[in-house]
């Protein structure tokens, strides 16, 4: 069963397999003991340390291993922000960093902190005169990911970390989803990542704090790693992480190149094959093996679960696979169609037969999805009935009420309005995505009670 979700987690590296194996029986030991099981452990953490500080480009002993990726994130912002807590509490990230850092902002603003997003162009990148605009004399820390982990796009942190080495103000990079494929540019001053993101074992982070960066470790004092992640390291799942990132990083240009090409595939077919399809995120820009589009008419949930039982694991930032029911924050701050959306991460070794293979059956699940639906647009040589029509959407759920929307353009002639009702905050979203996919003006939105009326000029 092909697994194309490598994004959320990759398959475990045979290397790390290997490691892993190994270490469990020579590092199960305390590395802080002076005892010959403890010195042989120290010596794999050490090793373990050494190769993958090579990897970031950094020193060893800027260096320490964290139980995630998502505990070097909420570490890495708090003890920068506690670092410098004299030059003020001021907080920037970008509208689209992973939820870690939203939410270790969101705790920073909670305890008296401000915070400012950098918003990002439909592409997903951010500007570096966004952040340039966005520091003050009060800010303590900036945060920009490498690349995103939705759609791919890859972030200018060299350019930004000028931007913040001008203004003296640390950028902490999550580098979570890059880091597989080559180290961070940019003279940058914090960073996380996480092992699973590369084939490594679940349960290992890293956080890198360069020399003459002000950090304050939060919580309890520790005297393992640097006081920076306390308790008993995980050891062999170190070990392995650390093996299986420099293995990759070794493959990683070949892999790149390769996976480059099925991913352009991808790109350039599906926007053929599938009706109504919006392909987002940087064309050229981006990670290797990432690629995401979005559907009208689709039910994101309804759509994963087609491809499920066809054999297929992918993912999705669709609102419609939310208990929540709101769009990603992601596609939402790219001002892109969220429903029905698909995310492709190709794992290592992935061939052009299974990308093809995927192709062949993502048309016949999306047109199933959308006869269960019963998505039908009114012709457009139909005679108009009236020059302006209001649909009542209350209560209905992505992507229902854009579907409501397609069926009534048609009964009005050019130049006439639809204004659909709708208390679906995803509607905000996709409702102007799908003026702009398909050519019509969207003339905004206004108050209707507890809902929200969309108004819709028909243009062709």
């Amino acid at each position: 069963m092909p697994y194309f979700d490598t994004a959320s987690a990759a398959p475990l590296h045979p290397v790390a397999r290997q490691a892993l194996q190994a270490a469990l029986d020579e590092g199960w030991a305390d590395p802080a003991r002076l005892y010959r099981e403890g010195r042989r452990a120290r010596l794999l953490l050490d090793a373990a340390r050494e190769a993958a500080a090579e990897a970031v480009g950094c020193r060893a002993d800027e260096l320490a291993f964290t139980p995630s990726g998502t505990h070097a994130v909420h570490a890495g912002v708090a003890g920068a922000l506690a670092g410098r807590r004299r030059v003020g509490g001021h907080l920037v990230v970008s509208a689209v960093e992973h939820s870690s850092v939203l939410h270790a902002a969101e705790a920073h603003a909670a305890a008296g902190g401000t915070v400012t997003e950098v918003p990002v162009d439909r592409l997903g990148a951010v500007a570096p005169a966004g952040y340039a605009s966005a520091l003050t004399s009060t800010t303590a820390l900036a945060c920009l990911q490498s690349a995103n982990h939705e759609v791919g796009t890859v972030q200018p942190v060299a350019e930004v970390a000028e931007v913040c080495a001008a203004a003296g103000v640390p950028l902490l990079v999550d580098a979570a989803q890059s880091l597989g494929w080559g180290p961070v540019e940019g003279a940058w001053s914090v960073l996380a990542a996480s092992a699973h993101k590369w084939g490594g074992p679940p349960g290992v982070g890293l956080l890198a704090v360069r020399k003459g960066v002000r950090f304050a470790p939060q919580g309890p004092a520790d005297e393992r790693e640097s006081g920076r992640s306390p308790g008993f390291t995980n050891l062999p799942a170190v070990v392995a992480a650390a093996a299986s990132l420099r293995a990759v990083r070794a493959e990683a240009d070949a892999e790149a190149a390769r996976l480059r090409v099925l991913v352009d595939r991808i790109r350039r077919r599906v926007a053929r094959l599938v009706p109504d399809v919006e392909v987002v995120g940087h064309a050229d820009r981006r990670l290797p093996h990432l690629v995401t589009f979005s559907c009208l008419y689709v039910d994101g949930e309804t759509l994963l679960h087609e491809l499920d039982r066809a054999g297929w694991s992918v993912s999705s930032g669709s609102s419609c696979t939310s208990s929540t029911l709101t769009p990603s924050h992601v596609l939402r701050a790219m001002g892109v169609l969220s429903e029905g959306n698909v995310r492709v991460s190709l794992p290592r070794g992935t061939t052009a037969e299974e990308v093809n293979g995927f192709l062949e059956v993502l048309p016949r699940a999306v047109a199933g999805v959308r006869e269960e639906l019963g998505v039908a647009e009114p012709a457009a040589s139909a005679t108009p009935v009236a020059e302006a029509v209001e649909v009542d959407a209350l209560g209905l759920r992505c992507p229902q009420p854009v579907i409501e929307l397609a069926r009534a353009i048609g009964t009005v002639p050019v130049g006439g309005t639809v204004t659909v009702l709708s208390d679906d905050e995803v509607a905000r979203l996709d409702i102007p995505a799908w003026c702009a996919m398909r050519g019509h003006a969207y003339l905004g939105e206004t108050p209707h009670g507890a809902a929200v009326a969309y108004r819709v000029r028909r243009s062709v």
